[in-house]
């Protein structure tokens, strides 16, 4: 039985705890024993996303990036494969996703995207305990420090507050104002 990569688990308040080695079902069922209101984030290969995963993360993106933000692109890009997948549930639902991908992935050091959080989440401050899960995230499963984003230019002072740089000039892409980042702890 294959096992899960997901090994830490981080709620809201950023306090962290130790996932059981289990398998994939055994480990979400104890992910609804921890704490049953507030959200955990969890780490997947595209492999162990489930189909109802899957579709509930396709469902997410879709529903924040084309109908509203209007962005008009392929949002399946044959990049899922390479990724891991950071997943947040909240009660059953997915309510917050981003995909993070090692060194010569997807940019030349690691990178998170495909940021998301439920829109009647936001208020909750989910955003930025994704962030933080992220960039442990690939601490942990990459070893690297050294993290680029591609950011909305509107959230350039979100990520900021993560501590990431911008870099370059603002720039288009999927016809939203876009700005380079980069965060390193060296």
């Amino acid at each position: 039985m294959k096992r899960a990569l997901r090994s830490i688990c981080f709620e809201p308040n950023f306090k962290q705890k130790q996932l059981p080695d289990e398998s994939n079902e055994a480990a979400a069922v104890n992910l609804k024993v921890m704490d049953p209101v507030k959200p955990v984030f969890i780490v997947k290969a595209f492999e162990e996303l489930s189909s109802q995963e899957l579709y509930d993360v396709l469902k997410l993106r879709s529903e924040v990036f084309h109908m509203e933000q209007q962005a008009l692109y392929l949002d399946i890009d044959a990049k899922d494969q390479k990724a891991l997948h950071v997943v947040s549930m909240k009660k059953g639902t997915l309510i917050a996703y981003a995909r993070i991908f090692d060194r010569d992935a997807y940019f030349e050091t690691a990178s998170i995207g495909r940021v998301v959080v439920a829109k009647k989440e936001r208020n909750q401050n989910y955003g930025h305990a994704l962030v933080d899960f992220a960039i442990a995230s690939i601490e942990k499963h990459f070893g690297q420090t050294t993290v680029r984003i591609s950011a909305q230019r509107h959230l350039q002072k979100f990520y900021e507050f993560h501590r990431f740089v911008a870099f370059g000039p603002v720039y288009l892409e999927d016809g939203i104002p876009h700005i380079g980042m980069l965060r390193s702890d060296k």
